[in-house]
């Protein structure tokens, strides 16, 4: 069983052109619960970050799911456990990883199949505080 944190707020997935700057409203300023990551390649860079940060505009808003307390970077297995119960129940993820954890992103519109599936699979889902906890 792994303990999962709903992280409050709707998140975006942005791409930028190839070689775009980060906005300013990327840098600093993020709050205990807020994650941004970002991947420049030469198609181009892929912003993750609260929607209300969103350096572009999105067509899905996502939901954040986050890995509590640290993982190993050398097992996969928790971030497994975690995309097959939601790739049997059809909810679609988008997944990163930091150095201490694994996240996933599921559509907001699907976020209660989503815990529902994750809680069959045995896992523990919470909500963190904020504006827009469920």
């Amino acid at each position: 069983m792994l303990d999962i944190a709903l992280l409050p707020g709707d998140y975006a997935v942005c791409r930028l052109a190839a070689g775009s700057a980060l906005p300013p409203s990327l840098s600093g300023g993020l709050s205990d619960d807020d994650v941004v990551t970002v991947s420049w390649t030469t198609d181009g860079v892929s912003v993750i970050c609260p929607a209300a940060r969103a350096p572009a505009q999105t067509e899905t808003t996502w939901r954040c799911l986050r890995m509590v307390g640290p993982s190993d970077l050398a097992l996969s297995t928790g971030l497994a456990a975690l995309i097959d119960p939601l790739a049997e129940a059809r909810v679609s993820v988008v997944a990163f990883s930091t150095h201490d954890t694994d996240y996933l992103l599921v559509p907001a519109v699907r976020l209660d199949q989503a815990v529902a599936a994750l809680d069959r699979a045995g896992h523990r889902v919470r909500t963190q505080p904020g504006p827009m906890s469920r």
